[in-house]
Protein backbone atom coordinates (compact mmCIF):
# COMPACT_ATOMS: atom_id res chain seq x y z
CA UNK A 1 0.00 0.00 0.00
CA UNK A 2 1.63 3.46 -1.01
CA UNK A 3 2.67 6.21 1.53
CA UNK A 4 -0.19 9.24 1.12
CA UNK A 5 2.09 10.98 -0.79
CA UNK A 6 -1.00 12.59 -2.23
CA UNK A 7 -2.93 15.08 0.08
CA UNK A 8 -4.07 12.08 2.35
CA UNK A 9 -2.89 11.68 5.96
CA UNK A 10 -3.66 8.03 5.89
CA UNK A 11 -2.45 5.62 3.58
CA UNK A 12 -4.81 3.60 0.38
CA UNK A 13 -4.27 1.48 -2.23
CA UNK A 14 -5.94 2.56 -5.69
CA UNK A 15 -9.22 3.06 -6.14
CA UNK A 16 -10.67 -0.13 -7.85
CA UNK A 17 -11.89 0.71 -11.50
CA UNK A 18 -15.46 -0.18 -11.90
CA UNK A 19 -19.37 1.29 -12.96
CA UNK A 20 -19.95 3.40 -9.50
CA UNK A 21 -23.52 4.53 -11.32
CA UNK A 22 -24.98 1.72 -11.95
CA UNK A 23 -23.86 -0.15 -8.26
CA UNK A 24 -25.35 3.28 -7.12
CA UNK A 25 -28.48 2.98 -9.06
CA UNK A 26 -28.94 -0.08 -7.95
CA UNK A 27 -28.61 0.42 -4.76
CA UNK A 28 -30.85 3.13 -4.59
CA UNK A 29 -33.95 0.92 -5.81
CA UNK A 30 -33.10 -1.70 -3.57
CA UNK A 31 -33.20 0.18 -0.28
CA UNK A 32 -36.70 2.06 -1.64
CA UNK A 33 -38.18 -0.94 -2.16
CA UNK A 34 -36.87 -2.17 0.60
CA UNK A 35 -38.41 0.22 2.82
CA UNK A 36 -41.89 -0.36 0.72
CA UNK A 37 -41.25 -4.35 1.50
CA UNK A 38 -41.33 -5.37 -2.37
CA UNK A 39 -37.58 -6.02 -2.08
CA UNK A 40 -36.19 -8.95 -4.24
CA UNK A 41 -33.50 -9.35 -2.25
CA UNK A 42 -32.11 -8.41 1.75
CA UNK A 43 -29.74 -5.65 1.52
CA UNK A 44 -26.24 -6.42 2.84
CA UNK A 45 -23.77 -3.95 4.39
CA UNK A 46 -21.03 -3.67 6.72
CA UNK A 47 -20.93 -1.18 9.64
CA UNK A 48 -17.46 0.71 10.39
CA UNK A 49 -15.83 3.81 11.83
CA UNK A 50 -12.85 5.53 11.66
CA UNK A 51 -10.95 2.78 13.79
CA UNK A 52 -10.71 1.09 10.48
CA UNK A 53 -7.96 3.79 9.58
CA UNK A 54 -6.81 3.90 12.96
CA UNK A 55 -6.04 0.85 14.09
CA UNK A 56 -4.29 -0.37 10.92
CA UNK A 57 -1.05 0.00 10.56
CA UNK A 58 -1.23 -0.40 7.16
CA UNK A 59 -3.57 2.50 6.66
CA UNK A 60 -2.30 4.71 9.58
CA UNK A 61 1.65 4.85 8.40
CA UNK A 62 1.50 8.47 10.38
CA UNK A 63 0.84 6.80 13.30
CA UNK A 64 -2.37 9.29 14.36
CA UNK A 65 -3.10 8.12 18.28
CA UNK A 66 -6.55 8.51 19.62
CA UNK A 67 -5.36 11.54 22.07
CA UNK A 68 -4.72 13.40 18.93
CA UNK A 69 -7.72 12.49 17.44
CA UNK A 70 -9.77 13.08 20.08
CA UNK A 71 -8.25 16.48 21.02
CA UNK A 72 -7.45 18.19 17.44
CA UNK A 73 -10.66 19.11 15.44
CA UNK A 74 -8.80 19.19 11.78
CA UNK A 75 -7.15 15.97 12.35
CA UNK A 76 -10.28 14.31 13.48
CA UNK A 77 -12.06 15.83 10.84
CA UNK A 78 -9.60 14.64 8.02
CA UNK A 79 -9.48 11.32 9.12
CA UNK A 80 -13.54 11.42 9.64
CA UNK A 81 -13.50 12.56 5.50
CA UNK A 82 -10.59 9.79 4.60
CA UNK A 83 -12.58 7.14 6.41
CA UNK A 84 -15.74 8.24 4.55
CA UNK A 85 -13.48 8.00 1.49
CA UNK A 86 -12.09 4.41 2.18
CA UNK A 87 -15.84 3.16 2.95
CA UNK A 88 -16.75 4.54 -0.42
CA UNK A 89 -14.34 3.77 -2.28
CA UNK A 90 -13.28 0.44 -0.76
CA UNK A 91 -15.44 -1.07 1.20
CA UNK A 92 -18.22 -3.54 -0.27
CA UNK A 93 -21.44 -3.28 0.49
CA UNK A 94 -24.86 -2.06 -0.47
CA UNK A 95 -24.06 1.57 -0.26
CA UNK A 96 -23.28 4.17 -2.63
CA UNK A 97 -19.75 3.79 -3.76
CA UNK A 98 -17.52 7.18 -5.17
CA UNK A 99 -16.97 10.27 -4.37
CA UNK A 100 -20.06 12.11 -2.78
CA UNK A 101 -21.68 15.44 -4.26
CA UNK A 102 -20.99 17.06 -0.43
CA UNK A 103 -19.30 15.43 2.25
CA UNK A 104 -21.06 15.66 5.59
CA UNK A 105 -18.74 15.88 9.01
CA UNK A 106 -19.64 14.10 12.35
CA UNK A 107 -18.07 14.41 15.79
CA UNK A 108 -16.73 11.01 17.22
CA UNK A 109 -15.78 10.55 20.28
CA UNK A 110 -16.43 7.02 19.85
CA UNK A 111 -17.90 4.79 23.25
CA UNK A 112 -17.16 7.15 25.87
CA UNK A 113 -18.75 10.03 25.39
CA UNK A 114 -21.65 9.18 28.15
CA UNK A 115 -19.44 8.16 31.01
CA UNK A 116 -16.90 11.24 30.37
CA UNK A 117 -19.89 13.39 30.10
CA UNK A 118 -20.58 12.22 34.13
CA UNK A 119 -16.89 12.76 35.21
CA UNK A 120 -15.15 9.43 34.14
CA UNK A 121 -11.53 10.08 33.25
CA UNK A 122 -10.22 8.67 29.81
CA UNK A 123 -7.77 6.86 28.73
CA UNK A 124 -5.91 5.95 25.84
CA UNK A 125 -4.29 3.03 25.34
CA UNK A 126 -1.76 1.54 22.44
CA UNK A 127 -4.14 -0.41 19.74
CA UNK A 128 -7.32 0.29 21.04
CA UNK A 129 -9.95 2.88 21.41
CA UNK A 130 -10.51 5.52 24.40
CA UNK A 131 -12.29 3.99 27.21
CA UNK A 132 -12.66 5.26 30.63
CA UNK A 133 -12.63 3.75 34.49
CA UNK A 134 -15.68 3.80 36.82
CA UNK A 135 -15.43 6.59 39.60
CA UNK A 136 -18.26 5.01 41.84
CA UNK A 137 -16.11 3.24 44.04
CA UNK A 138 -17.24 1.41 47.08
CA UNK A 139 -16.13 4.51 49.66
CA UNK A 140 -17.88 6.74 46.94
CA UNK A 141 -20.78 5.20 45.90
CA UNK A 142 -23.25 8.80 46.35
CA UNK A 143 -20.80 10.79 44.64
CA UNK A 144 -22.68 11.57 41.67
CA UNK A 145 -26.33 12.16 43.85
CA UNK A 146 -23.68 14.28 45.39
CA UNK A 147 -23.24 16.85 42.74
CA UNK A 148 -26.59 16.39 41.08
CA UNK A 149 -27.63 16.08 37.23
CA UNK A 150 -24.86 17.14 35.14
CA UNK A 151 -25.54 20.62 32.71
CA UNK A 152 -26.03 19.17 29.41
CA UNK A 153 -23.37 21.53 27.83
CA UNK A 154 -20.84 21.58 30.51
CA UNK A 155 -17.63 19.74 31.03
CA UNK A 156 -14.51 19.03 29.08
CA UNK A 157 -16.23 16.97 26.26
CA UNK A 158 -19.71 18.70 26.08
CA UNK A 159 -17.55 21.79 25.43
CA UNK A 160 -15.31 20.45 23.08
CA UNK A 161 -18.42 19.29 20.87
CA UNK A 162 -19.53 22.98 20.81
CA UNK A 163 -16.12 24.27 20.06
CA UNK A 164 -15.62 21.41 17.16
CA UNK A 165 -18.82 22.71 15.97
CA UNK A 166 -18.35 26.26 15.47
CA UNK A 167 -14.72 25.23 13.89
CA UNK A 168 -16.14 23.31 11.73
CA UNK A 169 -19.13 26.09 10.71
CA UNK A 170 -16.51 28.39 10.40
CA UNK A 171 -14.00 26.28 8.26
CA UNK A 172 -17.51 24.93 6.14
CA UNK A 173 -18.33 28.98 5.00
CA UNK A 174 -14.73 29.61 4.07
CA UNK A 175 -15.32 27.32 1.39
CA UNK A 176 -13.87 23.79 3.06
CA UNK A 177 -13.67 21.09 0.38
CA UNK A 178 -11.54 17.82 0.07
CA UNK A 179 -11.23 16.07 -2.79
CA UNK A 180 -12.91 18.78 -4.52
CA UNK A 181 -16.34 18.71 -3.05
CA UNK A 182 -17.41 21.02 -0.89
CA UNK A 183 -17.79 19.55 3.10
CA UNK A 184 -20.52 20.47 5.59
CA UNK A 185 -20.69 20.48 9.23
CA UNK A 186 -21.53 17.97 11.16
CA UNK A 187 -25.07 16.78 11.45
CA UNK A 188 -24.48 14.41 14.55
CA UNK A 189 -23.43 15.03 17.69
CA UNK A 190 -23.04 12.00 20.15
CA UNK A 191 -24.52 14.07 23.02
CA UNK A 192 -28.00 13.56 21.34
CA UNK A 193 -27.86 9.84 21.85
CA UNK A 194 -26.43 7.30 24.36
CA UNK A 195 -25.08 3.62 24.37
CA UNK A 196 -28.12 3.12 27.23
CA UNK A 197 -29.13 3.36 30.41
CA UNK A 198 -28.16 0.29 31.89
CA UNK A 199 -24.52 0.90 30.15
CA UNK A 200 -23.64 3.96 31.17
CA UNK A 201 -24.43 2.83 34.69
CA UNK A 202 -22.25 0.21 34.93
CA UNK A 203 -19.84 2.42 33.10
CA UNK A 204 -19.89 4.83 36.37
CA UNK A 205 -20.22 1.77 38.72
CA UNK A 206 -18.10 -0.98 36.86
CA UNK A 207 -19.82 -3.72 35.74
CA UNK A 208 -19.01 -5.78 38.69
CA UNK A 209 -20.22 -3.79 41.12
CA UNK A 210 -23.25 -3.20 39.66
CA UNK A 211 -24.36 -6.65 39.37
CA UNK A 212 -23.60 -7.18 43.24
CA UNK A 213 -25.76 -3.90 44.12
CA UNK A 214 -28.36 -5.52 42.09
CA UNK A 215 -28.11 -8.42 44.65
CA UNK A 216 -26.49 -6.78 47.86
CA UNK A 217 -28.15 -3.35 47.24
CA UNK A 218 -31.14 -3.23 45.20
CA UNK A 219 -32.48 0.02 46.53
CA UNK A 220 -28.91 1.80 45.41
CA UNK A 221 -29.37 0.24 42.05
CA UNK A 222 -32.85 1.59 41.46
CA UNK A 223 -31.72 5.20 42.74
CA UNK A 224 -28.50 5.51 40.12
CA UNK A 225 -30.23 3.78 37.46
CA UNK A 226 -33.43 6.57 38.00
CA UNK A 227 -30.54 9.31 38.07
CA UNK A 228 -28.90 7.89 34.79
CA UNK A 229 -32.23 7.79 33.15
CA UNK A 230 -33.16 11.16 34.62
CA UNK A 231 -29.57 13.01 33.54
CA UNK A 232 -29.42 11.09 30.17
CA UNK A 233 -33.43 12.43 29.15
CA UNK A 234 -32.28 15.87 30.18
CA UNK A 235 -29.08 16.09 28.27
CA UNK A 236 -30.29 14.43 25.14
CA UNK A 237 -33.80 16.74 25.03
CA UNK A 238 -31.07 19.47 25.87
CA UNK A 239 -28.81 19.12 22.62
CA UNK A 240 -31.67 17.99 20.54
CA UNK A 241 -33.35 21.33 21.33
CA UNK A 242 -29.71 23.49 20.49
CA UNK A 243 -29.40 21.40 17.25
CA UNK A 244 -33.04 22.22 16.24
CA UNK A 245 -33.98 18.04 16.37
CA UNK A 246 -36.94 16.82 16.98
CA UNK A 247 -37.06 15.53 20.65
CA UNK A 248 -39.89 12.78 19.74
CA UNK A 249 -39.75 10.84 16.73
CA UNK A 250 -40.68 7.87 14.79
CA UNK A 251 -38.41 4.97 14.16
CA UNK A 252 -36.32 5.93 17.69
CA UNK A 253 -33.20 3.65 18.32
CA UNK A 254 -31.11 3.21 21.14
CA UNK A 255 -28.86 0.66 22.75
CA UNK A 256 -28.32 -1.26 25.66
CA UNK A 257 -25.04 -4.29 25.27
CA UNK A 258 -24.53 -4.45 29.22
CA UNK A 259 -28.37 -6.14 30.12
CA UNK A 260 -26.38 -9.35 28.56
CA UNK A 261 -25.35 -9.52 32.63
CA UNK A 262 -28.82 -9.60 33.47
CA UNK A 263 -31.42 -12.54 33.69
CA UNK A 264 -34.82 -11.88 32.33
CA UNK A 265 -36.68 -11.09 35.88
CA UNK A 266 -33.81 -8.53 36.44
CA UNK A 267 -33.81 -6.66 33.27
CA UNK A 268 -37.76 -6.84 33.71
CA UNK A 269 -37.61 -5.22 37.35
CA UNK A 270 -34.44 -3.35 37.22
CA UNK A 271 -34.48 -1.63 33.55
CA UNK A 272 -37.29 -2.38 31.62
CA UNK A 273 -39.42 0.92 34.01
CA UNK A 274 -36.67 2.80 32.42
CA UNK A 275 -36.34 1.78 29.65
CA UNK A 276 -40.42 2.51 29.21
CA UNK A 277 -39.40 6.09 29.91
CA UNK A 278 -36.33 6.95 28.07
CA UNK A 279 -38.14 5.41 24.67
CA UNK A 280 -41.23 7.21 25.83
CA UNK A 281 -39.46 10.53 25.72
CA UNK A 282 -37.69 10.43 23.14
CA UNK A 283 -39.90 8.34 20.65
CA UNK A 284 -43.11 7.16 19.07
CA UNK A 285 -44.97 3.66 19.00
CA UNK A 286 -43.89 3.63 15.64
CA UNK A 287 -40.41 2.32 14.14
CA UNK A 288 -38.60 1.82 17.81
CA UNK A 289 -35.26 0.15 17.44
CA UNK A 290 -32.31 -1.37 19.59
CA UNK A 291 -29.15 -2.09 19.10
CA UNK A 292 -28.21 -4.54 21.59
CA UNK A 293 -25.51 -7.16 20.91
CA UNK A 294 -23.79 -10.24 22.78
CA UNK A 295 -25.40 -13.14 24.19
CA UNK A 296 -28.72 -11.49 24.36
CA UNK A 297 -31.42 -14.17 23.03
CA UNK A 298 -33.36 -14.01 26.19
CA UNK A 299 -34.44 -10.37 25.65
CA UNK A 300 -35.97 -10.51 21.94
CA UNK A 301 -39.02 -11.27 22.91
CA UNK A 302 -39.31 -9.23 26.08
CA UNK A 303 -37.90 -5.96 24.56
CA UNK A 304 -40.82 -6.42 21.20
CA UNK A 305 -43.79 -7.46 23.15
CA UNK A 306 -42.85 -5.50 26.77
CA UNK A 307 -41.66 -2.16 25.08
CA UNK A 308 -42.57 -2.30 21.55
CA UNK A 309 -38.94 -2.82 19.48
CA UNK A 310 -39.68 -3.38 16.03
CA UNK A 311 -36.04 -3.87 14.80
CA UNK A 312 -33.00 -4.99 16.12
CA UNK A 313 -29.68 -4.41 15.23
CA UNK A 314 -27.38 -7.45 16.80
CA UNK A 315 -24.36 -9.18 17.54
CA UNK A 316 -22.96 -12.75 18.40
CA UNK A 317 -23.75 -14.66 19.29
CA UNK A 318 -27.57 -15.21 17.37
CA UNK A 319 -29.90 -18.25 16.29
CA UNK A 320 -31.48 -16.35 14.12
CA UNK A 321 -34.05 -19.07 13.13
CA UNK A 322 -35.22 -19.17 16.67
CA UNK A 323 -35.15 -15.60 16.30
CA UNK A 324 -37.28 -15.14 13.36
CA UNK A 325 -39.75 -17.90 14.73
CA UNK A 326 -40.56 -16.00 17.95
CA UNK A 327 -40.53 -12.52 17.05
CA UNK A 328 -42.43 -13.08 13.56
CA UNK A 329 -41.96 -11.65 9.79
CA UNK A 330 -42.68 -8.23 10.79
CA UNK A 331 -40.08 -7.56 13.03
CA UNK A 332 -36.68 -6.16 10.99
CA UNK A 333 -33.16 -8.26 12.47
CA UNK A 334 -29.38 -7.25 11.59
CA UNK A 335 -27.28 -9.35 11.92
CA UNK A 336 -24.80 -12.00 10.71
CA UNK A 337 -21.69 -13.41 10.83
CA UNK A 338 -19.46 -12.83 14.27
CA UNK A 339 -16.42 -10.46 13.32
CA UNK A 340 -13.70 -12.92 13.20
CA UNK A 341 -14.82 -14.62 9.83
CA UNK A 342 -13.72 -11.57 8.35
CA UNK A 343 -9.71 -11.75 9.60
CA UNK A 344 -9.75 -15.50 7.84
CA UNK A 345 -6.98 -15.87 5.03
CA UNK A 346 -9.72 -17.91 2.73
CA UNK A 347 -13.15 -17.25 2.01
CA UNK A 348 -14.64 -20.50 3.13
CA UNK A 349 -15.88 -20.08 6.41
CA UNK A 350 -17.60 -16.94 6.30
CA UNK A 351 -19.33 -18.63 2.91
CA UNK A 352 -20.51 -21.32 4.99
CA UNK A 353 -21.34 -19.14 7.63
CA UNK A 354 -23.55 -17.10 5.42
CA UNK A 355 -24.97 -20.18 3.70
CA UNK A 356 -25.80 -21.09 7.58
CA UNK A 357 -27.71 -18.29 8.15
CA UNK A 358 -29.48 -17.70 5.03
CA UNK A 359 -31.20 -21.39 5.12
CA UNK A 360 -31.93 -20.57 8.94
CA UNK A 361 -35.81 -18.98 8.36
CA UNK A 362 -34.85 -15.61 9.23
CA UNK A 363 -35.76 -14.65 5.54
CA UNK A 364 -39.30 -15.27 5.76
CA UNK A 365 -40.64 -11.86 5.43
CA UNK A 366 -38.21 -10.44 4.50
CA UNK A 367 -37.26 -8.16 7.51
CA UNK A 368 -33.39 -9.05 7.57
CA UNK A 369 -30.27 -6.66 6.82
CA UNK A 370 -27.32 -8.81 6.41
CA UNK A 371 -24.42 -7.60 8.45
CA UNK A 372 -21.27 -8.44 10.68
CA UNK A 373 -22.18 -9.22 14.33
CA UNK A 374 -21.15 -6.89 15.02
CA UNK A 375 -18.67 -3.77 13.86
CA UNK A 376 -16.56 -4.40 11.02
CA UNK A 377 -12.46 -5.07 13.25
CA UNK A 378 -9.59 -3.52 12.15
CA UNK A 379 -6.99 -5.20 9.53
CA UNK A 380 -10.50 -7.17 8.15
CA UNK A 381 -9.55 -8.47 4.65
CA UNK A 382 -11.08 -6.69 1.59
CA UNK A 383 -11.24 -9.75 -0.31
CA UNK A 384 -13.46 -11.85 2.51
CA UNK A 385 -15.74 -8.32 2.65
CA UNK A 386 -16.18 -8.89 -1.48
CA UNK A 387 -16.65 -12.94 -0.96
CA UNK A 388 -19.58 -11.62 2.51
CA UNK A 389 -21.15 -9.44 0.07
CA UNK A 390 -21.26 -11.70 -3.30
CA UNK A 391 -22.41 -14.18 -1.55
CA UNK A 392 -25.24 -12.48 0.79
CA UNK A 393 -26.61 -10.94 -2.80
CA UNK A 394 -27.15 -14.78 -4.18
CA UNK A 395 -28.64 -16.34 -1.02
CA UNK A 396 -30.40 -13.40 -0.11
CA UNK A 397 -33.02 -13.38 -3.04
CA UNK A 398 -36.47 -13.65 -1.90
Amino acid sequence: MPAPDNGFLFAFPERPDRDDDAHNADVRALWADFNERVHKRVPVRLNTNPRMLMLDPAHNVNGIDYATYMTDPDVMARTILEFQYWHRCFLPGDHEYGLPERWTLAIDFQNHYDAVWFGCPIHYRAGQVPDTTPILTDDRKNLLFDRGIPEPFAGEWAERALAYIDHYKERCAAGWTFLDRPVDPPSYVPFIGSDGIFTVAASLRGPQGLAMDLLADPDYARQLLDYVCDALIARMTAWRERLDMPVRQPGFWSADDTIEILSVDQYREFVLPRHRRFYDAFGTSEGRGMHICGDVQRFFLPLHEELGIQGFDTGFPVNFGQFRRELGPDVLISGGPRITYFLEETPDPIIDEVVRIMNSGVLEGGRFILQEGNNLPPRARLHICEEFYQTGRLLGRL
